[in-house]
C-alpha cells in the first residue's frame, strides 16, 4: 500500500507563520513516534506525512552553517526595500524566498521510506528535475553542492534554479526546496546566493521565456513528487 502524503497550499504567507507550523507538525510526529515506541499511543494511531506549498513575502533566510558575509547590503537598506531577514535552523547558507517561487516543505517521518538524509536530498533533487523536463530544460546536480542547476559544469553558464535546505529530527524532516518560477531575480543580487560565489541564479520564466502559472508547476511537483517517493499524494482543503 502506498503511503500517504497530505498537501496543503498555503498560499502567500509570512515566512515565521510557516516555520512554526512546520515546528508544531515535525514536534506532533515526533511525540507519536515515541508514544507508538512506548504502547501508549491509541489504536490505529500512525504518523503523518505532510507537504506544505506556500509562496512567502521578501524575506533572506540563512542556515545555521551560513555566512552573515554573503548578505551584501545592512539591515537598514532591507527594511527600506520591504525585505525580511531570518535565522533559521535549517541546513544551507543564505537564500532569498518570495513571490513568484514555489516553496515546499516535505515533514516526512522517513523511517517509513529510508534512514538516509542524502538519499532524500537526491530524492528531492529528483522531483525538481523531472519538473523541469517537462518544461524542456535539462536540470542537473552540482557535484558537492545541494540543490538543482542548469548547466552546471559550464564556466560562466552555470545557474541556479532550485535551492535546498533540510533539518531532520528523530528522522522526521521539515524545511524543504525553493523553484524560482515567476520569481524577482534582481532580489539575489543583494546575497551571494547559498554562499557560492561563481554561479548565478534562474527561473522558469527566464529560461523559458514565459510566465507560467504557479498552479501548473505545483501539480507537475506533486505528480513526480508521488512517483519518486512512491506515495499517495492527498489534498486537504486549505
Amino acid at each position: 500500500m502506498a503511503k500517504k502524503i497530505k498537501v496543503s497550499d498555503l498560499g502567500v504567507i509570512p515566512y515565521q507563520e510557516a516555520w512554526d507550523l512546520q515546528e508544531r507538525l515535525l514536534q506532533e510526529s515526533v511525540a507519536l513516534k515515541a508514544d507508538l515506541r512506548n504502547g501508549l499511543a491509541a489504536p490505529g494511531a500512525s504518523v503523518q506525512h505532510h507537504l506544505l506549498f506556500c509562496e512567502h513575502p521578501p524575506v533572506y533566510t540563512i542556515g545555521k552553517s551560513g555566512h552573515m558575509e554573503n548578505l551584501l547590503v545592512n539591515g537598514r537598506t532591507l527594511a527600506q526595500k520591504g525585505i525580511g531577514f531570518v535565522h533559521t535552523n535549517r541546513g544551507g547558507d543564505i537564500t532569498f524566498h518570495g513571490e513568484g517561487q514555489i516553496v515546499g516543505y516535505p515533514i516526512i517521518d522517513l523511517e517509513q521510506f529510508f534512514t538516509d538524509i542524502g538519499r532524500y536530498l537526491r530524492f528531492l533533487e529528483e522531483v525538481i528535475i523531472r519538473t523541469l523536463a517537462d518544461y524542456g530544460l535539462k536540470g542537473e546536480r552540482s557535484k558537492g553542492e545541494t540543490g538543482v542547476w542548469l548547466e552546471p559544469d559550464v564556466p560562466g553558464r552555470a545557474r541556479k534554479i532550485c535551492a535546498m535546505g533540510v533539518r531532520c529530527s528523530r528522522w522526521v524532516t521539515m524545511h524543504g526546496f525553493a523553484i524560482n518560477v515567476n520569481t524577482d531575480l534582481d532580489y539575489f543580487s543583494n546575497i551571494i546566493a547559498c554562499g557560492i560565489q561563481d554561479k548565478a541564479v534562474t527561473s522558469l520564466q527566464k529560461e523559458t521565456g514565459r510566465a507560467i502559472p504557479l498552479e501548473e508547476v505545483q501539480a507537475r511537483i506533486l505528480y513526480h513528487f508521488s512517483q519518486v517517493f512512491e506515495a499517495e499524494m492527498v489534498m486537504t482543503g486549505n
